[in-house]
């Protein structure tokens, strides 16, 4: 989720629930530790930067934009 650097110490307690969770020998144990991971997880997941790369939203939005700019540029020549 790359938020290592935005925070680490929550970073840290999910690697290591992560590790008690595959380590768990009892049931009961073992679903304390996913319940908390799981929300750490959750945590993570709402601080994680957002990737602006490529996808299809980004490339209608790119799109409709350059179409509009040709309107303009077809409307103040004429």
């Amino acid at each position: 989720m790359r938020v290592e650097t935005e925070a680490p110490g929550l970073s840290e307690v999910a690697l290591k629930l992560a590790r008690q969770l595959d380590e768990a020998d009892k049931p009961t144990s073992a679903a304390v530790v996913a319940r908390e991971l799981r929300g750490i997880l959750a945590d993570l997941r709402k601080l994680a930067p957002v990737d602006e790369g490529e996808d299809s939203v980004n490339d209608i939005t790119r799109q409709r934009e350059k179409r509009r700019a040709e309107a303009r540029e077809q409307a103040s020549g004429e």
